[in-house]
């Protein structure tokens, strides 16, 4: 059997292949330079008396098609040729009964203008096995095997970037390594780039065709730009945004540009004007959308043809980072990367909504997409704060969503940018700085969350008013800081104040007044004032059903309160029947899964906790992290919140084995999402020491209480509740190993700090004291003397 290898990536390439074969089996007439080697090598092909063939045209484009090209395949028809016929080589295809043509494409398109689409055989991308393989035999040395597989994946399994990458190690080694290259190629887009670009190395390939990957990909896309300019520019600005997810509807509008927001009369105007248009011009409208989507569907398929991208769904796209990348290259090249840079933050500053809860199934669809603009800083100042308003958005959202890390960066760099450009005293700043303040909150961060929102504070009270609302905002902040320091008093104090001013300047039944009196509720509970939390949650609750109405969220939240106000007295039967009533209305009003009705379910979980029904509070305890990891995600603060209850009632359970691996789990991932030294890291582990003490593994449980003491200290002070809670539970770890002496001392300065902090009536100030007289009443009993005494 004969088989020829035509590479076909242009037409003097094609010719000179022809040639070859017309050479090797010695056609009559070649050396004519008249005549037409196309049709001699056709004229040959086709006749049986020659035997069978296999004829593979590698690598066909565009390039080889004039106006009209015939189809070859089963059932094509056979164009008449003669010496004048001067088409495409591909009409000179040969047919025969004994031969058969392969045709290898990049683009679709192309192929099917060539075969019935039944013909057409798609090469899907590489598995990763198969990536896997083709490393490990182009490796002149063995790498890890976990490098080799991370390798593979940040290459998207693409052979030619894999064959590259391989060369390009084998030729440095033994001083360089696989990991090396993973570790450059992760380092910077630039450096990305520069390996990608290397076109050394023996890749058996056609003499002509680029190693580098990304000069591959170059000469396609100047193809498209040329060929089809639209689907150029879709590929442009696809190639910001992140790989996956990429939604039409922040696509579709590519061409046109703001010129920036219209005013609210302007659009009146707009609306008015729109209303006098005759019916015909409705009609152009119609028919000016239908031929957009037209054109936005046929730019969407060359891409689709080329590989570029690929459909994930009827409304979201994917493609390859280092298509992206590569694409992006090209653009700076070309002095277009700002251009198109600009137009991907504008379009997905538009669409990104505010961080509430109502907008979280948009924000979650494009918030990876808002991470991926953290690395595109575009030039222009209206760009610049588009930008910011994009990341302030999604760090509203990340901070909703418990998202540590992520909203103190997103809006960490909204504010710096806004403060660059507008200047510290802009109310814009001003707010992007309070929503830095929330995430440090949110991040347990409170030392640096009161330094900044004391400057919000003045700043806002000099520019806007001591008794603006804003400021007023910022108060109750600075007041939710107090509070989680342990600094009830002043937290208490600072409420007092906002509550007198609100009522002053919103009125006594304004929400955030109401809110005001809510939280100041909450430390007259940490304070175990439980009389008066109580007093002011019954007044809060029946204004808000007066003035927002029984069903109101606001409303639920009070009641909520209140059911932790009889909660903490021990009044079980009357926090569960409120929480009951919390529970159902929430699900009507908010829906089973908001984040409000989980946080009842949960509570009420805790109720049955203390009332000794344990197996009712695993199950709605599991019920609740399920929802919670499915609507809040597995590592939301709440959602650790939940899990780290399902530790406490398996430590009731007596379920000691199974508290410890939850307890040791939930502690790694409090330290990866939250911080090593955060206080609910802190509390968990603390927590741990307790499964410990319960198992009499005394010494293990004395160390991680005295880490957790030596870190609260640090990070919240020693007279802070959590520390002093910290300092009993070591105090009865020293009574269990027969440490009285240390024991009593200790916790003796634990109600001494108590009295001062808490309160001496405070629930766990009385708890402490009595452990101090049981104690020493029990040393009086056991010692010598009272002993001889005794006996005498």
């Amino acid at each position: 059997m004969w088989v020829f290898w035509v590479h076909a990536g242009s037409i003097a390439r094609f010719e000179q292949n022809y040639r070859d074969i017309a050479d090797h089996v010695e056609i009559p007439g070649r050396k004519d330079p008249k005549a037409n080697v196309f049709k001699l090598v056709h004229d040959f092909l086709g006749k049986e008396k020659h035997g069978e063939w296999l004829l593979i045209l590698d690598n066909i484009d565009n390039a080889l098609f004039p106006s009209k090209t015939e189809r070859v395949g089963q059932g094509a028809h056979k164009p008449e040729l003669d010496d004048k016929d001067l088409q495409s080589p591909l009409a000179y295809l040969p047919q025969s009964q004994n031969g058969r043509v392969l045709i290898t494409t990049r683009s679709r398109e192309v192929a099917l203008e060539l075969v019935e689409e039944r013909d057409i055989v798609t090469i899907e991308p590489m598995a990763k096995p198969h990536a896997l393989a083709l490393l490990k035999k182009k490796l002149s040395v063995q790498g890890d095997s976990e490098d080799v597989s991370k390798l593979v994946v940040a290459l998207d399994f693409m052979p030619l970037a894999i064959v590259q990458a391989a060369a390009y190690i084998s030729q440095r080694a033994p001083r360089y390594s696989v990991g090396r290259y993973l570790e450059d190629f992760q380092k910077s887009d630039r450096k990305k780039t520069s390996l990608l670009n290397y076109e050394g190395g023996q890749l058996r390939r056609d003499w002509e065709a680029k190693n580098s990957i990304i000069i591959t990909w170059q000469i396609s896309f100047e193809y498209i730009r040329h060929s089809r300019p639209s689907a150029a520019d879709l590929l442009s600005l696809m190639s910001f945004f992140d790989r996956q997810g990429i939604p039409d509807s922040l696509i579709r509008n590519r061409a046109e540009s703001r010129s920036g927001h219209r005013s609210q009369e302007e659009h009146s105007i707009d609306k008015e004007r729109e209303g006098t248009q005759e019916s015909d011009e409705d009609n152009k409208d119609s028919a000016s959308i239908s031929s957009k989507d037209d054109e936005f569907e046929d730019d969407v398929q060359i891409l689709r043809d080329y590989s570029f991208i690929s459909t994930e769904s009827d409304r979201t796209f994917e493609m390859h980072a280092l298509v992206q990348l590569a694409t992006r290259k090209w653009l700076e090249a070309s002095g277009q990367l700002e251009q198109w840079k600009q137009r991907y933050i504008r379009n997905l500053s538009d669409e990104f909504p505010p961080g509430r809860y109502e907008n979280w199934m948009r924000c979650q669809e494009l918030f990876p997409h808002a991470k991926s603009a953290v690395t595109q800083q575009p030039k222009a100042d209206e760009s610049l704060r588009e930008w910011a308003l994009l990341l302030y958005n999604a760090a509203w959202y990340a901070e909703k969503r418990g998202n540590v890390v992520d909203a103190i960066q997103l809006s960490g760099i909204a504010m710096k940018v806004w403060e660059k450009i507008l200047g510290q005293e802009h109310r814009e700043t001003l707010n992007a700085m309070t929503m830095v303040v929330s995430a440090y909150i949110l991040g347990g961060r409170w030392d640096e969350a009161e330094e900044l929102g004391v400057q919000v504070m003045k700043t806002r009270k000099k520019v806007l008013d001591e008794d603006h609302p804003e400021t007023i905002s910022i108060k109750g902040s600075l007041a939710l800081i107090y509070w989680n320091q342990g600094r009830w008093k002043e937290a208490g104090g600072l409420n007092i104040q906002l509550i007198e001013t609100e009522k002053r300047v919103l009125g006594e039944e304004h929400p955030d007044t109401l809110t005001s009196i809510s939280n100041l509720s909450l430390v007259y509970i940490n304070q175990g004032l439980w009389k008066e939390a109580e007093k002011l949650n019954i007044q809060v609750i029946e204004t808000k059903k007066r003035v927002l109405g029984e069903e109101h969220p606001d409303t639920l939240t009070g009641i909520n309160n209140l059911a932790s106000t009889y909660w903490n007295q021990g009044r079980w039967k009357e926090a569960e029947e409120l929480n009951i009533q919390v529970i159902e209305t929430r699900k009507r009003v908010l829906g089973e899964e908001h984040p409000n009705t989980l946080t009842s379910t949960s509570n009420l979980s805790l109720i049955y906790l203390k009332q000794d029904r344990l197996e009712e509070a695993e199950e709605l305890d599991i019920q609740v992290i399920e929802a919670k990891k499915r609507v809040l995600g597995e590592e939301h603060p709440d959602t650790l919140a939940s899990i780290s209850n399902l530790s406490s009632i398996y430590l009731n359970q007596g379920r000691w084995k199974e508290a410890e691996e939850l307890g040791i789990k939930l502690i790694g991932t409090k330290k990866r999402v939250l911080g090593v030294e955060h206080p609910v890291t802190l509390g968990s582990i603390s927590n741990l020491a307790s499964t410990y003490w319960n198992q009499g593994r005394w010494k293990e449980a004395e160390e991680l209480e005295i880490r957790v003491i030596e870190t609260q200290k640090k990070v919240l002070g020693e007279e802070h509740p959590d520390t002093l809670r910290s300092m009993k539970n070591l105090a009865w770890v020293w009574k269990a190993q027969d440490r009285s002496a240390e024991a009593i001392e200790l916790m003796k300065e634990c109600v001494s700090l108590r009295n001062r902090v808490l309160g001496t009536d405070h629930p766990d100030t009385l708890l402490s004291s009595e452990a101090v007289t049981e104690w020493e009443t029990e040393e009086i009993q056991t010692s010598p003397s009272a002993i001889s005494a005794e006996n005498h």
